[in-house]
């Protein structure tokens, strides 16, 4: 295969370089992007499918911003940057008139009767770290000038899939002694449901489409289907989560 790699290389090469200069407007620390995310969220309404998701991704947010202060990776300013350029992603679907394949059942769902908040909960991590992380991390090693085999960069990310598996836990479990106390009936489909949805394989998959996408930087029309194939495809997974378990009142 290295005559392959010989020609990918060229015609990267060719097409331009792996920098790219950071976009006007764009947070630079993880307090500007969480002022930003407040003010979206204060737009939420009670009942709104996409806040149990936001509230929660604050959260998290939160969690990160304590621990780059508390120096506990081993590259604050990667992580820094990804969590701003992530946490961007996001917030561009929000006010999106016509948002990503990824984004659209949650969007579209949000005020859909008989879908519970866990199920807007996962749908939203779905779409953030299946579509967005891949993306985001790809965007942050151009900013900074690095690549994802830099020293840290993935232990640092791993650290960050333990804290996001701590708070799913959390999260599952609030919402589903509720759903015990409420609504007795739903509780064992909504548990299946929710349950094929693992966090650390979604953040794995994640780093592998990451990679993927560095490698096809330049090589078009292949890059451009990649990432129409993956946006349509965590939509369908989207679709599947939000299936209604309730009957509507």
């Amino acid at each position: 295969m290295g005559w392959f790699s010989d020609l990918v290389g060229a015609v990267r090469t060719r097409l331009g370089g792996r920098t790219e200069p950071t976009p006007a407007g764009q947070a630079v620390t993880i307090d500007e992007v969480l002022d930003r995310m407040r003010a979206a969220g204060a737009t939420l309404p009670q009942g709104d499918g996409v806040r149990a998701f936001h509230e929660m991704y604050v959260h998290v947010t939160e969690l990160v911003r304590d621990r780059v202060a508390g120096d506990d990776f081993a590259d604050g300013r990667f992580m820094t940057r990804l969590d701003v350029v992530f946490a961007g992603l996001y917030l561009e679907a929000l006010t999106a008139g016509d948002p990503p394949h990824a984004w659209a059942p949650l969007v579209e769902c949000r005020r859909t009767p008989g879908i519970l908040s866990i199920q807007f909960a996962i749908a939203g991590m779905n779409a953030h770290i299946n579509h967005d992380l891949p993306l985001a991390l790809v965007r942050t090693c151009r900013q900074l000038g690095t690549d994802l085999d830099a020293a840290g960069v993935e232990a640092d990310y791993q650290r960050i899939t333990g804290i996001l598996e701590s708070v799913q836990e959390q999260v599952r479990r609030s919402f589903l002694d509720g759903i015990h106390l409420e609504l007795d009936a739903v509780a064992a489909p909504v548990t299946n449901l929710v349950g094929s949805w693992s966090i650390a394989r979604a953040r794995d998959a994640a780093w592998t489409n990451a990679r993927v996408l560095w490698e096809l930087q330049g090589v078009e029309p292949l890059r451009t289907e990649f990432l129409d194939r993956l946006d349509r495809s965590v939509g369908l997974a989207g679709r599947c989560l939000l299936t209604q378990v309730a009957a509507p009142a």
